[in-house]
């Protein structure tokens, strides 16, 4: 996972007065923490976060967090992952972040959006690809995690599965799921079903109706005998 630049600042109140200031200054709440680091509540500009999230795949981020005080000559910079992003219900736009602070050979467990890759022979045959997990939770070191889990489905046939314990994660990278849990399915369309059923229909009333007009045709001959 590659790392991104980003710049905050450090924030002296945290009750809703003081939350409610600084966006009305153009800035997101956050707060940094991490094992064995004490929290630090922060705030960002507002476009750079929504700018960070609107051009990464996921909202799994590693940011290099450079934190600008005043009466300091260098910002105090910290590794951080971007753990949690709430969002306003109705605007979208982003209201507090919580960043992980990450140490030196700390692994970290995070939600991997799934993502098909290739193209399936099922799907060329008729049937259709259907997600059946679209996240799954993995662990590793930061720079061993990717920020969603790309599936080769080039070889998925009609009526195939792939599970959990089919896929390939980047070396490093443990994925904390039940091995069995299917992931990416090529279902049988149900007009096909429906199609066989149908022609299985047809024949089977065609067999039946061959008697039928044999004996009709004798009956014709014995008449006009």
């Amino acid at each position: 996972m590659k790392s991104l630049e980003i710049t905050a600042r450090p924030r002296e109140g945290t009750g809703r007065l003081a939350v409610k200031k600084i966006r009305k200054e153009g800035r997101v709440p956050g707060i940094i923490y991490g094992k064995g680091f004490d929290p630090k509540p922060v705030s960002v500009d507002e476009h750079t976060i929504e700018e960070v999230l609107h051009h990464s795949a996921s909202e799994n981020i590693l940011l290099q967090v450079k934190i600008e005080e005043e009466g300091k000559s260098r910002p105090e910079e910290r590794t951080a992952l971007l753990q949690e992003v709430q969002h306003h219900p109705t605007t979208g736009k982003v209201l507090h972040i919580d960043l992980h602070q990450v140490a030196a050979g700390e692994k970290v467990t995070i939600t991997l959006p799934i993502e098909p890759r290739g193209e399936a022979p099922g799907v060329k045959a008729g049937g259709i690809l259907e997600v059946v997990l679209f996240k799954v939770k993995a662990r590793g070191l930061p720079v061993n995690l990717p920020e969603v889990l790309e599936v080769d489905v080039s070889n998925l046939d009609v009526g195939e599965t792939l599970h959990v314990e089919d896929l390939r994660p980047p070396a490093g990278v443990e994925l904390l799921a039940d091995p069995k849990l299917p992931v990416i399915t090529i279902a049988v369309p149900a007009a096909g079903v429906e199609g066989a059923e149908a022609a299985e229909e047809a024949a089977e009333e065609e067999e039946e109706a061959e008697p039928e007009v044999i004996r009709g045709k004798k009956e014709e001959e014995e008449k006009t005998e």
